[in-house]
């Protein structure tokens, strides 16, 4: 018998730490899903949430995505993730809370492996790494791992997107096919990038309205309220932004005929994954098309390759892809089902 502790997403993790440290502030949550392949590793993320129950459950949730796309890409990873509570929206994280989160980093023993994620850096993760070993994503020399995660996690989306074109569309390229895309940070800006240099037609949509129109007039999009992108009528949704997106309500007003994006956890819950297939939707599920980021930072850690071996790796995503919608075509089951099952045999669960 599973005990879910009063939050519906534990999935039998294997640690759920809490920590406070009056001095700084710093308020955190550290999820370990599993460590069956090696150590958990999943990024730290800094966000205003509405309680601490909704923070727990996001680190739950987005521990679990790690272990299932560590499994997914292949790497000697098991799934974990940290999230630090910020008092106010919009505040920033102090140097202060880095260090004293790098300081409980450490002391879980190598059990938890830090990278960046939604409000960190670069620069914030050397704060970070000045309290413990256990932290990957840190800049480094030309040709080798690691570095900033973004670019490579929008590179695997871009091939990810394009299978999915290819896959639920038909498309033979992406001149001409409609893509709405949402989120337009490292990796959703990166993205509308590599597609406008294909000729796709973009419609931008970011909560920063500003960033949206900048981007939209860089690339000849078009930009419309964060609050209309899921309606638009386009080819290809392409969610980047933050997850549980895509409800029962949002499912049924889309438009697109298939949905390919880097944001982690869009589904809402597991039925959505089903409603999404009942609509005939193609969907590319989170943490098999976005794993180019933690394959980049992942391969640092280990010390397995340089930058010619993350990229051959990333370029791996879309075949990961098509042996999902391949088994959930032959079983009729959802997409998001196909590649639980698959991530779940590969830790052993």
């Amino acid at each position: 018998m599973t005990t879910d502790w009063g939050f519906p997403d534990f999935d039998d993790h294997e640690g759920v730490h809490l920590f406070t440290d009056p001095v700084s502030g710093l308020r955190a949550v550290i999820a370990i899903h599993s460590t069956k392949l090696g150590p958990a590793a999943g990024g730290v993320r800094f966000w205003h949430y509405a309680d601490s129950d909704r923070a727990i459950t996001d680190a739950l949730r987005l521990s679990r995505g790690m272990s299932f796309k560590n499994a997914m890409a292949g790497l000697d990873l098991g799934g974990g993730k940290g999230v630090v509570l910020a008092a106010n929206p919009g505040d920033t994280i102090t140097t202060e809370q880095l260090e004293a989160f790098g300081r409980v980093v450490e002391s879980l023993g190598g059990r938890y492996v830090t990278a960046e994620d939604v409000g960190m850096s670069e620069d914030r993760m050397k704060v970070i790494a000045g309290q413990t070993r256990y932290v990957s994503g840190l800049p480094v020399a030309s040709g080798a791992a690691g570095g900033d995660p973004g670019p490579y996690t929008a590179h695997g989306v871009y091939l990810g997107v394009k299978a999915a074109a290819a896959r639920g569309l038909g498309a033979t390229d992406m001149k001409g096919v409609r893509v709405a895309v949402q989120g337009l940070g490292s990796v959703g800006g990166g993205l509308a990038r590599l597609l406008a240099k294909d000729g796709a037609v973009l419609t931008l949509a970011d909560v920063n309205e500003m960033r949206a129109e900048s981007l939209a007039a860089e690339l000849g999009a078009t930009a419309v309220p964060a609050e209309a992108i899921l309606i638009q009528d386009v080819d290809l949704f392409s969610p980047n932004a933050l997850g549980a997106i895509l409800t029962e309500q949002s499912i049924a007003e889309l438009r697109a005929k298939v949905i390919a994006g880097g944001a982690n956890n869009q589904l809402a819950t597991r039925a959505d994954g089903l409603r999404v297939h009942e609509r005939g939707i193609l969907y590319a599920p989170d943490y098999v098309i976005n794993a180019g980021g933690i394959i980049n930072v992942g391969l640092e850690y280990l010390g397995h390759g340089d930058e010619a071996e993350v990229m051959a790796r990333i370029a791996k995503i879309p075949a990961r892809l098509n042996q999902v919608w391949d088994e959930s075509d032959r079983n009729g089951l959802p997409a998001a089902d196909v590649a639980d099952q698959i991530a779940k045999g590969l830790i052993g669960r």
